[in-house]
């Protein structure tokens, strides 16, 4: 039976933890302050503590930090979960910078504050877990059906993605653009408990500012003008199952605010009513941007960063798993011959080498998309290096713009085309990153690429 330990110094608020955990067949005890609570930490096995952030009189939430890291000190993996106040807020983030696991605003919902306990009790035993494992094992044990490589660090941090699908953790996954977030963010829902419920993608890159309430929560008919009936938003949709929002770092600062309240408590307003909705959801966050110098630069809320990276998990850039190229590289072309009806299809020994030694920086997606276009143009089943250098040298090429405005031959949507091309290489063709600096949105960018013949 797993041990909580509840410190507040309000008897309510003892009480009624004490009867909502030992309802779901938890062993809990209490202490008022840091003293008795140390005294227990010392006598007793602990599995997990509810921290209180202020004790007394005081409203600092000092004492509570303070307390926490003596906790540490002493027990330094057991999970701490933090109670506040919503005027706290900013103490709870500096906790999780200290060690704690969660923290729960007051007042609380009792099921949002279990499945808190839960999975932070769940992450707790998977800790211990560590060991190197094998692609072979993790087969065994999780499906991971479509996920190709073998790459030490790589298989790390697909164990670690498989482990925590197990539990409700949001997730946080970051990596360069076209190294697989996704693809991973289905790798957890695919073995999560929630599997046969929906899987909801959100691009929140492609989303607008005025746009967002509508996109996430829903509105009702005449919210606004073209509001011309109920929409449910994907938060709904995903209710039940895991929300994948993907681009979180490309939130402007007022729609932060909003996906932090429904991150808190799962609770939100659909646009054009005033009844508070909940929704039991599952969290899926990916980025390819520094969360942390966004942060340090006021582009970010560091309240919403701590609340979407309880676990976080980097994925590497191809060229960091080099010996996974040959492995992608078939895969795919198992694909294609299937796709475009052409068995006989194969690689030269020598094109694997070559494949093996580019540096792609569009990682992933460029090398899939390398392929389909040999594919496409080849007209025998041998495909060699020569013919994979040469399509990769046919396609979009950077030129420099200087040159290119000495030229009278060129239209202006040529030279729009060279602009994006040379932002993108600038940029490692990363989508969010070059249309902020071309003045665009993601989606208008997309559109753009489709209208210039332009892959990633």
């Amino acid at each position: 039976m797993k041990r909580i330990l509840i410190i507040d110094d309000d008897l309510a608020v003892q009480t009624s933890l004490q009867i909502l955990f030992t309802g779901e067949g938890y062993e809990c005890l209490a202490a008022e302050d840091p003293v008795k609570a140390l005294q227990v930490m010392k006598k007793m096995r602990l599995d997990l503590i509810l921290l209180d952030m202020n004790f007394g009189l005081h409203t600092s939430g000092q004492e509570g930090l303070a307390l926490l890291q003596e906790i540490k000190q002493i027990l330094p993996i057991l999970p701490v979960i933090l109670i506040t106040g919503w005027g706290t807020i900013s103490l709870a983030v500096e906790g999780m910078k200290k060690g704690a696991a969660d923290f729960i605003t007051k007042p609380w919902k009792n099921e949002h504050l279990l499945n808190a306990v839960r999975t932070s009790l769940k992450l707790s035993d998977e800790k211990k877990k560590d060991a190197v494992i094998s692609r072979r094992q993790l087969e065994k044990e999780f499906d991971i059906e479509k996920v190709v490589g073998d790459d030490a660090d790589f298989l790390k941090q697909l164990y670690t993605a498989c482990r925590v699908s197990r539990t409700d953790a949001t997730v946080l996954l970051l990596g360069e653009s076209g190294t697989g977030k996704e693809q991973i963010a289905e790798v957890i829902h695919r073995n999560s408990l929630r599997k046969n419920q929906q899987f909801v993608k959100v691009n929140l890159g492609g989303i607008s500012s005025s746009l967002f309430e509508s996109e996430m929560f829903g509105h009702k008919k005449g919210a606004f003008t073209d509001a011309l009936f109920d929409r449910k938003g994907r938060f709904e949709m995903a209710d039940g199952g895991t929300v994948f929002l993907d681009e979180i770092g490309d939130l402007d600062p007022v729609s932060q605010v909003k996906m932090l309240r429904v991150l808190q408590d799962r609770s939100f307003e659909v646009l054009g009513s005033s009844q508070t909705r909940t929704v039991n959801v599952r969290v899926v966050c990916a980025t390819n941007r520094d969360l942390e110098k966004m942060i340090a630069s006021g582009d970010f809320r560091e309240d919403l960063f701590y609340r979407i990276n309880l676990v976080t998990i980097r994925l590497p850039a191809l060229r960091e798993r080099k010996g996974d190229i040959p492995l992608l590289a078939e895969y795919f072309l198992d694909i294609l011959r299937q796709r475009y009806r052409r068995p006989a299809v194969h690689f030269a020994e020598s094109a694997l080498d070559w494949l093996s030694d580019q540096s792609w920086p569009g990682n992933i997606r460029e090398l899939k998309n390398l392929l389909e276009r040999t594919v496409v143009v080849s007209n025998h089943d041998r495909i060699s290096k020569e013919e994979l250098s040469s399509e990769m040298k046919q396609a979009p090429r950077i030129q420099d713009l200087r040159q290119l405005e000495n030229r009278d031959d060129l239209t202006l949507e040529d030279m729009e085309k060279e602009r994006i091309l040379q932002t993108l290489q600038k940029h490692n063709y990363n989508i969010s990153q070059s249309a902020r600096v071309l003045g665009l949105s993601r989606g208008a960018l997309y559109r753009r690429l489709e209208k210039f013949g332009i892959t990633l």
